[in-house]
């Protein structure tokens, strides 16, 4: 149940250190100071912040095998573990100023292999928890070159002091059933980090807003060639053409009717804000409520797959099943 005061929210639009997780960790905590400082309760940061996002997928070829494995391994190498040391001092950061987190980060899996990497938001709480994380359910075009896909499982929206935040990465805003689902289990406040730019793109976060009647911060992270190290080859062998602004930025805050309140923002780096009172967190909803009096469950239905599909079902020697992740014995559906 929401505090029932206004309160002060954050799109942060900042440049990565491009691949260096330890650098893009130091930055992001900075962030997440300053705007505690400025009395923000929510901050949203650009999608794969850290250590940045892999923005050669735009550019290399999907058959030139030697560059795009050697930048694998490196993003692999600077992505995170959740939990690790990195999100132990993003959560430090954020309880300083009771500030809520919502980080677009690259994630190295736990599970199976140990060697794919995620687009993966994070969520952190007012005291540094992790609240939970969602990882991307469709990297978009040559994402998926970098990217696994991520599931229903880590589908959520937490509810807050303030509200109920959800979130979705980039073009999983063009995903009806997946706004829906958000919708349905009665989100409030929208995340949206994005690499997207564009009057398109402006009009989805508008779409949404108004759809939802949420508050949605788009949160982008203006990329310029020179954020790209020197050392890496792909910057002149596959950019040379290319100069300045690789993005823009263009991040937003959306109020519920639709309008926006803040931004965009473009070829810069800054700090959003909006002041949200608990009203229009309800109000806007008197005459479009598309979870509530403005839905047809008799007529429409939407089911939601949240268990995660595990890489091994092992069938024990007396017929039981343990599947990845338990330990022998235990009933797998007693797992969360």
């Amino acid at each position: 149940m929401a505090d029932n005061k206004s309160f002060k929210i954050a799109a942060i639009q900042a440049r990565s250190e491009f691949l260096d997780l330890s650098a893009s960790v130091d930055k992001a905590c900075a962030l997440i100071r300053e705007v505690g400082r400025a009395g923000a309760r929510l901050a949203v940061f650009p999608e794969a912040f850290l250590p940045g996002y892999p923005v050669w997928v735009w550019f290399i070829p999907p058959g030139h095998t030697h560059p795009l494995r050697e930048l694998f391994s490196e993003l692999h190498a600077n992505s995170i573990s959740i939990p690790g040391k990195e999100t132990d001092r993003l959560g430090k950061a954020a309880a300083e100023h009771g500030v809520t987190v919502a980080i677009g980060v690259n994630e190295r899996n736990s599970e199976g292999s140990g060697s794919s990497v995620y687009n993966t938001l994070l969520y952190l709480g007012p005291d540094g928890s992790i609240l939970g994380r969602h990882r991307k359910l469709i990297p978009t075009g040559g994402e998926r070159l970098v990217w696994a896909q991520g599931d229903g499982s880590d589908l959520e929206v937490y509810s807050l002091p303030f509200g109920k935040l959800g979130g979705l990465l980039c073009w999983e805003n063009y995903m009806p059933l997946a706004r829906y689902a958000l919708s349905a289990w009665g989100e409030q406040i929208h995340a949206a980090p994005t690499w997207d730019r564009g009057e398109p793109w402006l009009s989805t976060m508008r779409h949404a807003a108004k759809e939802s009647r949420t508050f949605v911060l788009g949160a982008c992270q203006p990329f310029h060639k020179d954020d790209i190290p020197d050392r890496l080859a792909f910057k002149d062998k596959y950019l040379g053409a290319v100069d300045g602004w690789l993005n823009p930025g263009l991040s937003v805050i959306v109020n519920p009717d639709g309008k926006i309140i803040a931004g965009p923002a473009e070829n810069e780096e800054t700090v959003l804000y909006a002041e949200v009172s608990p009203d229009e967190l309800i109000g806007p909803r008197w005459q479009l409520d598309v979870a509530g009096h403005y839905g047809r469950p008799d007529v429409f239905e939407l089911v939601v797959h949240r268990r995660a599909a595990p890489f091994v079902r092992v069938i024990e020697g007396g017929g039981s099943l343990r599947e990845g992740g338990e330990e022998p014995g235990q009933d797998p559906d007693s797992l969360p």
